[in-house]
Parts: structure tokens; C-alpha cells; sequence
């Protein structure tokens, strides 16, 4: 595909720093460049070798050649770049003043603002990346965890293309052959028997199904989960998250109804990002900016995806503890016994008699015992486990889990036509939709407004 205008963009965070790029894509980026650079070297940046970088000045030279900055030039022609068209970076100093500078002088010699993720889209539409490529570039740059890092690199380099396609290549052989038994009836081929569909169509849906249930996992993994830290006042759920955390977030007293509001701190256990909510005591009170307090922790709840309730070994359970206890019901929660430094009141017997199926982790929280089990507790609550990444990928996007949804839905109304002795069009519609399913996931049938959804999600510079 061939663009005809030019676009520019600052692709570096906002802020102060050593190096800042303003990137430039398009038809007219080495004219563009031949502009506004200046070289030693005396060269025009028309004439550089790809994959170069240059030193000089950016100058303006509708204002008696005024220096802008001092910057390398990047030069690389198309197609071996990001988009597949010839691409000049400008390497300033990495302020908010050079960078605008540089950007506006590049816009007024013929540039466009690029928008979000343009850069990217470009790259998919001239056959750089398919979608699901593309998208793993948001991915990437999203990333919270090293294990979410890892995916999306993995998806980058094309490992859920792969797979997707080669699902894709078997449902397309097998419509293919569906398809000419319908056209072809009266001619003497050997074509496939409805018993040997049966198998094709089955084992197909076996690997998608596979690469489906990997979604679950996924989305743990790079959105993250919201964890509530539930407790009765001065139980150790403030300490608790500082040490997770690894710093002193929340204040910590002997005074009963310090934490008066939810504090909220990201960490990472096992790959997996999990939003921390310290929340004041649950307990009766008569201080009104507590009972607020206490109220707000009632209210995560709702939108907490892993309880950790905790409980003080050294005191009998009390009426506040009974109600947590309640709370367990939860499908995901896990109990944390701390203080079991000091003389133990309550064992983790008494917990249990209450939740028999939950996981009980002992912790005194000052000495860090009971931590490593405690995160262990936490993956095997949420993963079953250590994740181990295969040569299988894992799908962590929810636009791709419902197109997968869609495909292994269409694929299932086939199978099952099939196995009903139903006429072969039938069959076909049926696999034409899961085979549309796939095509959505790297961008082989998907319509131009959802292009536009995605794409407008990314930063501005990619």
C-alpha cells in the first residue's frame, strides 16, 4: 500500500532525559530531513546509506539558519524499516523544549502529527506485521512483568500468528474439500468421506480448544488481578503490604484504626501483577472517618478477585473474625494466621473448622516468615501453579479470546452437522465462520472500523 502524506511524532515519553526521537515516516522523510540537517560531513541525508546514523544540527532555515538542537540523524529506506517506507529519526536531547522544536519545524517542512499508533498501522496495512503482531507491540510496551515481557515478545515475533495460521490452513484444506464435493458431485473424485471430515474437523478443534483455554491465564497475566487485604484492626494487613511491596507504603501502629481509607500499591508474585488494597479495620466503631473506612472495605469486595483474610494468632477469634470467616465463602480467598511469633491462641485448626477447602499460611510478618509461602499460595490460587510458557503460545488478549471463541463455536455447529448426516452447504457455512474467526485474530478478515479501534489505543509515536 502506497500513503501519500508524511507523518511525524514524538516516539519517547514525555519528560526530561538524555536522548529524545522525533520519528518521521513517509514519502517525503529524506526531503524532509535534506531540509532541516546539517551536517559536517556536507552529505544530504538523501544521500546517506540506509542504517546509518549521522551527526549535526537541526537548523531553521527560514530563521537565518538558527540551530534547533544537536542531534544524530537516523536514516533508514524503505521497505527494510518499521513501516515498510523510508523512515529518518531525529536523536535530540531528550527535553519537552527540543523535542516540540524539532517536531514543529519537521511538521511546517511537510510532515502531518501522526495518530495514535499510526506508525504501527502502517506497518500492518504494508504487509510489516499482521495484527496480532501489531498488537503485541502494545502489548510489549504495556507490559507489567517480566512473564507478561516475555508473551508478548513471543507474539511479536509472530509465535500466535503461527499457530493461528496453521489452524487456519487445515480448516481452509478441509472447506476446500468440502466445497468441491458440493460443486464437483457428478465427477469421479476421490473425495474425503464424511468419517474422515469427522476426524479432520474434531482434531482441529482439539488444538483450538487448547489454545483457548490459555486466555484464562493470559489475561491474568497482563492485566493483572485486584487482591483486598481484609482484616480485623491492627491484625498486620498494613505490614503485609509494605512487605510485598518492599517499602514503606502504609503506616504502621500499635493503635488500633490507623489505616482510615484503602491504599492501592502493584506488585508482582509469579509473573502475575496483582494490585494490592490495604483496607482499614473491619470492626464497629464510633469515630466517623473510620466508620467511612470500614465501610469503603466492605466495598472492595465487589471488585476484589483474590481475598487474603487475616487473622491474629495471638488472640481468640472474635466476632469481627467469625464475619470474615463468612467472607470465605469466596471462591478465591486465602487465610493468613499472622503474629504466630508470639504465644499462638488460635490455631489454624479453628480457621478451618470454618473453611475446610482454603489454604492457610502461618506468618509473622516483621521477621518475614510465612512470606515465600504465602506467594506460593497466591499462584497456586491463581494459576494452579507455577506457569511454564512451552512452545504452545498464550493468549492474552481479550479481541483474540473472542475470536477464538467464535472460531471453536463455528467449528463445534460443524462438527455437530457433520456428525447429523446435515447437507455439506450446511457444513460449509459452519466452517466459514470459524475459518472467519481466525482470520480476525491476525487481520485477515477484520473491517476497517475495528483497525481504527485498535490502533487508536496505542501511544502517540508507535
Amino acid at each position: 500500500m502506497k500513503f501519500h502524506d508524511t507523518i511525524a511524532a514524538i516516539a519517547t515519553a514525555r519528560g526530561e532525559a538524555g536522548i529524545g526521537i522525533v520519528r518521521v515516516s513517509g514519502s517525503l522523510a529524506l526531503p524532509i530531513a535534506a531540509e532541516v540537517f546539517r551536517s559536517p560531513r556536507v552529505i544530504s541525508p538523501t544521500e546517506l546509506p540506509t542504517h546509518t546514523l549521522t551527526y549535526g544540527h537541526v537548523i531553521d532555515a527560514t530563521a537565518s539558519d538558527e540551530v534547533i538542537d544537536e542531534v544524530l540523524l537516523g536514516v533508514m529506506h524503505a521497505p527494510r524499516t518499521y513501516t515498510g517506507e523510508d523512515i529518518v529519526e531525529f536523536n535530540c536531547h531528550g527535553g519537552i523544549v527540543p523535542l516540540t522544536a524539532v517536531l514543529d519545524l519537521v511538521v511546517k517542512n511537510g510532515a502531518r502529527i501522526a495518530e495514535p499508533g499510526e506508525f504501527t498501522k502502517r506497518a500492518f496495512l504494508n504487509g510489516r506485521l499482521d495484527l496480532a503482531q501489531a498488537e503485541a507491540v502494545a502489548e510489549l510496551i504495556a507490559s507489567k512483568t517480566d512473564l507478561s515481557r516475555k508473551i508478548a515478545v513471543e507474539a511479536l515475533a509472530g509465535k500466535l500468528s503461527d499457530t493461528v495460521n496453521r489452524l487456519s490452513d487445515r480448516l481452509a484444506s478441509l472447506l476446500a474439500e468440502i466445497e468441491a464435493s458440493i460443486d464437483f458431485p457428478e465427477e469421479d473424485l476421490d473425495f474425503m468421506k464424511v468419517e474422515a471430515q469427522l476426524e479432520t474437523a474434531r482434531a482441529i478443534q482439539t488444538d483450538l480448544t487448547t489454545l483457548l483455554e490459555t486466555a484464562a491465564e493470559g489475561r491474568l497475566i497482563t492485566e493483572g488481578v485486584n487482591v483486598a487485604i481484609l482484616g480485623k484492626p491492627n491484625v498486620g494487613k498494613s505490614s503485609l503490604l509494605n512487605a510485598l511491596v518492599g517499602m514503606t507504603r502504609a503506616i504502621v501502629t500499635d493503635i488500633p484504626g490507623t489505616t482510615r481509607d484503602t491504599i492501592e500499591e502493584t506488585v508482582n508474585i509469579s509473573g502475575i501483577p496483582l494490585k494490592l488494597i490495604d483496607t482499614a479495620g473491619i470492626r464497629q466503631t464510633d469515630d466517623i472517618v473510620e466508620q467511612h473506612g470500614v465501610e469503603r472495605s466492605k466495598a472492595v469486595l465487589d471488585r476484589a478477585e483474590l481475598l487474603l483474610l487475616m487473622f491474629d494468632a495471638s488472640q481468640p477469634l472474635n466476632d469481627a473474625d467469625l464475619e470474615l470467616l463468612q467472607i470465605a465463602a469466596s471462591p478465591r480467598a486465602i487465610l493468613i494466621l499472622n503474629k504466630i511469633d508470639l504465644p499462638v491462641v488460635t490455631a489454624p485448626t479453628a480457621l478451618l473448622a470454618h473453611c475446610s477447602k482454603k489454604q492457610v499460611v502461618e506468618t509473622a510478618i516483621p521477621e518475614r516468615k510465612g512470606l515465600e509461602k504465602l506467594k506460593a499460595a497466591v499462584s497456586e490460587e491463581l494459576l494452579g501453579g507455577e506457569l511454564n510458557i512451552g512452545e504452545s503460545p498464550i493468549v492474552t488478549n481479550a479481541r483474540h479470546q473472542e475470536a477464538l471463541r467464535r472460531a471453536d463455536e463455528g467449528l463445534g455447529y460443524a462438527i455437530e452437522s457433520l456428525e447429523n448426516g446435515m447437507p455439506p452447504e450446511l457444513v460449509a457455512v459452519d466452517l466459514r465462520i470459524s475459518l472467519d474467526g481466525l482470520g480476525d485474530i491476525v487481520g485477515k478478515t477484520t473491517t476497517e472500523d475495528i483497525l481504527d479501534r485498535i490502533f487508536s489505543q496505542f501511544c502517540v509515536g508507535k
